[in-house]
Parts: structure tokens; sequence; C-alpha cells
């Protein structure tokens, strides 16, 4: 599989907004199997962590106050994601945020996004659900640290990402699996995906 970008953000709540940014993200390059590179940042956007939250994450209000302003983080991890694709656990939250924090310094994504969500319900039926936690500890992964900071996500999800290749190389015999064929197969609905993958062998 050629380089993939996977980028996890941690945030004050749900949907990006005036009230509602970014407080850390991290992104780990994923190549011929391994990490090769990483980048991880807290990020000060001037508002305050509601206490549900600091209590998920651990990150604070305090902690962000010595944080890198977030304008200067987002170019940062700009720079270093360049065009490479992207994938996340459960994509559709972290591409609102990627989308909403680069609009904000005059950037605008490129590349697609692959879900590792939406491709372990497909490829993974019998896990007890989806979330990354549990998949991590179904699947036998690598504990990455702790749950809800971006840096152990990001590094469980490209571990998830990995094996979820490897289930499409040894259950369903493909020679070649891509990012592309990745987001591909997060469309196909669960009961079209054994006659959608044989069109790939």
């Amino acid at each position: 599989m050629e380089r993939i970008a996977v980028i996890d953000f941690e945030t004050t709540g749900i949907s990006p907004g005036r009230q509602c940014r970014a407080t850390e993200v991290a992104v780990v390059m994923l190549e011929r199997g391994r990490i090769v590179e990483r980048y991880q940042s807290l990020m000060n956007a001037g508002l305050p962590v509601p206490a549900f939250v600091a209590g998920l994450t651990g990150i604070t209000t305090a902690m962000l106050r010595s944080a890198p302003p977030i304008e200067r983080v987002m170019n940062e991890v700009a720079e270093f994601v360049g065009s490479t694709p992207l994938l996340a656990h459960n994509a559709s939250f972290d591409q609102k945020f990627w989308d909403y924090e680069l609009a904000q310094i005059g950037r605008s994504r490129s590349q697609s996004f692959a879900c590792s969500m939406l491709l372990a319900r497909r490829l993974l039926p019998g896990a007890p659900n989806h979330k990354l936690g549990t998949l991590t500890r179904w699947a036998g992964l690598p504990d990455t640290g702790t749950a809800h900071r971006a840096m152990a996500d990001a590094e469980m999800a490209a571990n998830l990402a990995q094996h979820l290749a490897g289930q499409l190389r040894q259950q369903h015999g493909l020679s070649e699996v891509s990012h592309q064929l990745f987001c591909s197969l997060q469309k196909v609905p669960a009961a079209k995906l054994a006659e959608t993958l044989l069109r790939y062998r």
C-alpha cells in the first residue's frame, strides 16, 4: 500500500465552528506496513475546554494556554501531510475538523479520506462493535497508549488499517491493496462486499 497519512483530532465538541475548535492533532505516516514519521501538537484556539471533554481526553484549558496558536499548528501539519492520502477512524468527524481548520488559514484539502471504521464494519463483521479501542483489543493489535489522545488514536487507526489490508490479502485473495480501494470499499453495502471484491482479484 502506498504512503498514507493517518490523522486524529481532539476537539472541544463535535461540530467545528466559532464555539468548537480543535485542541490537538496527530498524524502518523504509514508506509510499507510501518509507521515511518509522526507529527503531534496541542493547539490553542482561545476557547475553554468543557469539563466533560477534559475528563474524556485529559486535555484542559490550562494545558492549551501554553500551546502554540492553532494557525501555526495547522500550517505545520498541512505542510507535513502535503498531498498524501488521508485515513481516520470515523473519518467524517476528522474530515470536518481538517477542512474547517484548513479553511481558517486559507488552505483546502485536495485528497480523499478513507475511513477505517466503515471498512471495519464491512471486513470485521464479527467484532463486538466498531469503536477503535474495541477493534484494537478484539484483533489483538498493539496497545498504543491512552485512548482519546491524538497520537495514541492515530497509531491505533494506523495499526487497524494495516490489519484491514491484511484481511483483504489473506481472507479475500487481493494482491494489491491501495488507499483508493479502501475509499471504494467503504461505500459498498456489506451485503454486496463479497461480490465486489471478486472484481479486484
